[in-house]
């Protein structure tokens, strides 16, 4: 599949490497001891959960990048109410009171009202933070059966992304049927979200997102700490990219330690790493 096809490169660029790339690491979710500030001091991007799972005040959205330092990055979680039914435990943690009656008009890309004012909640969450970088992460328990297929085709043809860059991370069935979840991406033009010590991404596009979840277990153990192997394996592996920007983004117990340890480790082996 042509990289031209699923971003847009400019004429006569077939390739990103990347030594003129940049790489930027962090964590999903603000994980340093000593709150904001002292995970600004420790890394460059942050991946905000809370768009996840609750709907943010505007207010409280400004005033974190007002306190974010100048080239600080959010990237941002589209909220649950795209994705996740209201069924999903995840909803325990949402501020949203749901009517018995509007229980099935959220989530799986449903062409509802809801699903699309989840969006729209999502896209000015990350303007206001100025994003560039939404994901997209579905359940294991949306399936590819064809009426989720077409849902999820339908949403994205037909939704607006206001510039910005959108990854879809599938868990479950998906990761089985890879040349449909190809198809996908490429129709669609979203990046490929994979933890990429479980799986290598099924399109590659100019901009990778991977998020880091814990080797061993099924799809999360996020108990795992990361050996010095593991990191320097990981190393490896972004070093051997085509590609013109990488986000790693750790999402384990350990995150803020493993996260610095693979920074350094980058920054040792000569990658271009964002810093702080």
């Amino acid at each position: 599949m042509s990289l031209r096809r699923v971003y847009n490169i400019p004429p006569g660029r077939d390739s990103y490497h990347m030594a003129p790339g940049e790489l930027l690491v962090g964590t999903c979710g603000f994980s340093a001891r000593g709150g904001r500030k002292a995970y600004f001091d420790a890394f460059p991007v942050v991946e905000v959960q809370d768009t996840f799972y609750r709907i943010v005040r505007k207010s409280t959205l400004e005033k974190w990048r007002r306190e974010a330092p100048e080239g600080f990055e959010y990237t941002v979680k589209a909220f649950q109410g795209v994705t996740h039914p209201a069924s999903s435990p995840t909803w325990r943690r949402s501020n949203l009171k749901i009517p018995e009656e509007k229980r099935d008009r959220y989530g799986f890309f449903r062409p509802t009202k809801e699903v699309m004012d989840s969006w729209l909640y999502t896209l000015d969450a990350a303007r206001t933070l100025g994003s560039r970088f939404i994901v997209v992460q579905t359940p294991a328990s949306f399936k590819p059966t064809a009426e989720n297929v077409e849902n999820i085709r339908r949403f994205f043809r037909e939704a607006p992304r206001n510039g910005f860059l959108v990854g879809w991370e599938p868990r479950g069935e998906w990761n089985r049927m890879r040349e449909l979840l190809g198809e996908i991406l490429g129709e669609l033009s979203l990046v490929h979200v994979v933890d990429p010590f479980r799986r290598k991404e099924v399109v590659e596009t100019e901009t990778r997102y991977y998020r880091l979840h814990g080797r061993g277990g099924r799809e999360v153990n996020y108990r795992y700490k990361y050996s010095d192997d593991d990191l320097d394996e990981l190393v490896r592996y972004i070093a051997s990219l085509d590609a013109r920007r990488v986000y790693v983004m750790f999402n384990n117990v350990y995150m803020f330690d493993d996260a610095r340890r693979f920074m350094k480790k980058a920054v040792e082996a000569g990658l271009r790493v964002k810093k702080p």
